[in-house]
């Protein structure tokens, strides 16, 4: 499974991906300056691989990661929010959208 978005680690706001394949691994980048902004998550197929671009306030999208994932490989996509250590986490999804890959991301 891949997980890709944003999340608080080490006490800052961060982009990154979880990808699992027998073992998980995960890659984060800080992003401080989104806090409190409108973020775009785009994920597109493309042959034998995803990719993984983000952007803030309509801004262009940003390479997080590129995943291989075979081209006979099912899957399925959605929206996911989750605050594990406390209650009362609050997150305005404003738009979920399934569209044709954008095969010119990678």
């Amino acid at each position: 499974w891949i997980k890709a978005g944003v999340e608080y680690a080490d006490g800052r706001l961060q982009v990154g991906a979880v990808v699992t394949d027998q073992r998980s691994d995960w890659s984060l980048a800080p992003v401080p300056e989104w806090v409190n902004s409108r973020i775009c998550i785009r994920i597109s197929r493309s042959g034998d691989a995803l990719t993984i671009r983000a952007s803030v306030d309509a801004e262009p999208l940003q390479l997080v990661r590129v995943v291989p994932l075979a081209p006979e490989a099912y899957a399925e996509a959605g929206p996911f929010v989750c605050a594990p250590t406390r209650s009362g986490l609050v997150v305005p999804l404003h738009a979920w959208h399934r569209t044709e890959p954008d095969h010119s991301l990678h």
